[in-house]
């Protein structure tokens, strides 16, 4: 099929890719001339694993890039909307970027043209569209324009992955041919299909990230807990999760959610829901625990370090995740502002979202690595789940430090490994094992500790067969 997206962001990008690599004849429509220039000399503008393949795979091929709409709207059979859609100041979507899309490939429009809104929207805004399109394409009315709205579900890092072996695949109209066609579309990744109507297919979308969002929310309010009550996080996460009710999805303590996704689609939803004349209280109450993490745990480092003023900090990940660049709603670089905020003597490094972090924040020192970040540091925090800091050597980070006090925040270490190591270890609720002398007046009595850690062993293990 000959397909056009219109949007070479995240989504889009992603799309277009994918959607060649099933065979498909596909063209990116995107305003940012700079962004064409850089697709068509088969680099991409996003760190996402597995991209730049098929970029090169299937470049001056299958695929396309172009800033004009005349070029790749006219003849294409599906054209996907992927534009994105931001926060607006009162927590609402900023849906105006879409609008002008839509109405710039009206007049364009095959007579036959299946359009698809991919990008995350209100409910009501397929509806929206769809008229506005038939206002500014004369030819055609309500009654002849196939619309549909296909929501994405790509984890950023995992994004190729998740298109072309998602889950499930949820189309959303009231046609049945438009049904039949995007059904046969994506027939080839036999994958579950859901077919909903346009409305249903909108709030999908907001149900399921803010369902996401709950959950991250959740263990980690059960995290804070856990450092009280003496409990082990990662056992109690393990457990609840092992329920088939429950599941074992984003139940992993940390930080708290970020990126593109989360944060605004839930904000959008507690306004969509205000407008309608109800609450969200379970929703409003997952970002309020999110939005108190990075604070949080400045104030752990100050408690541990005496104050963070003057003092040498070393900080991982600047990314919202480990697998991207992306640095939107990040908790490294909310840490990043909080530290330098505090008078902290900052040095930061992340594997791939350093450009983006220096052009967020231009007075950020980055370092070349993990170590030359943790060098000298009086602390170091782990803000970013990246396989590269899984992998550090405890031992050497310690040579590194002036003192050997790291706080993680994603739970990357055996805390057994960071005791050998020697280092004085802070993670996100689970057992402490403290080693530098200012802190063994803390130290659980020996034969606890070791029970502690015999029982972590043990049923670690059981857990984990």
């Amino acid at each position: 099929m000959r397909i056009c997206v219109i949007g070479a962001g995240y989504v889009g990008l992603v799309a277009a890719a994918c959607l060649a690599e099933m065979g498909h004849r596909v063209t990116g429509v995107d305003t940012d001339k700079g962004k064409v220039r850089l697709l068509r000399s088969g680099v991409s503008p996003i760190h996402e694993p597995g991209l730049d393949e098929l970029l090169g795979r299937h470049l001056g091929e299958r695929l396309d890039f172009t800033s004009a709409l005349d070029e790749a709207v006219p003849g294409a059979e599906i054209v996907f909307l992927a534009v994105g859609t931001q926060e607006a100041p009162d927590g609402a979507a900023e849906l105006s970027d879409l609008r002008r899309a839509a109405a710039s490939i009206a007049p364009l429009l095959s007579p036959s043209a299946i359009v698809v809104n991919k990008s995350t929207a209100p409910v009501g805004t397929g509806e929206a569209l769809r008229a506005l399109i038939a206002r500014n394409r004369p030819s055609a009315t309500n009654d002849h324009l196939p619309m549909a709205v296909n929501p994405e579900f790509l984890r950023q890092g995992y994004g190729v992955e998740d298109f072309l072996r998602p889950s499930r695949i949820v189309i959303g109209t009231n046609d049945e041919h438009t049904a039949h066609a995007l059904s046969e579309l994506y027939r080839p990744l036999q994958r579950p299909i859901h077919l909903t109507d346009m409305r249903s297919a909108e709030l999908i979308k907001y149900a399921a990230n803010a369902f996401l969002a709950v959950k991250i929310s959740f263990i980690n309010s059960i995290a804070d807990l856990c450092e009280r009550v003496g409990a082990e996080v990662e056992m109690v996460a393990d457990a609840v999760g092992a329920d088939p009710r429950i599941g074992p999805g984003c139940m992993r303590a940390g930080l708290g959610f970020g990126g593109s996704c989360l944060p605004k689609d839930t904000a959008a939803l507690v306004h969509q829901a205000r407008q309608a004349g109800c609450d969200c209280p379970v929703v409003e109450a997952a970002r309020s625990v999110n939005e108190g993490r990075p604070r949080a745990l400045l104030r752990r480092v100050e408690a541990l370090t005496g104050g963070v003023s003057g003092q040498r900090v070393g900080l991982l990940g600047l990314a919202f995740k480990g697998g991207t660049d992306d640095i939107r709603e990040s908790r490294g670089m909310e840490l990043a502002r909080l530290l330098l905020d505090a008078g902290a003597d900052l040095r930061a490094y992340d594997p791939a979202a350093m450009p983006r972090a220096r052009e967020a924040m231009p007075g950020l020192k980055c370092c070349e690595s993990a170590y030359h970040a943790a060098s000298g540091a009086q602390a170091l925090i782990i803000a970013a789940d990246w396989q590269e800091f899984a992998g550090l050597d405890l031992a050497r980070l310690r040579a590194v430090m002036k003192r050997p006090l790291v706080i993680d925040g994603c739970n990357l270490f055996a805390v057994q490994d960071a005791a050998r190591a020697g280092l004085e270890y802070h993670s996100i609720g689970r057992l402490a094992v403290f080693t530098s002398a200012s802190a063994r007046a803390h130290r659980p009595a020996p034969a606890l500790l070791v029970l502690r850690l015999v029982l972590r062993s043990v049923l670690g293990s059981y857990y984990a067969e």
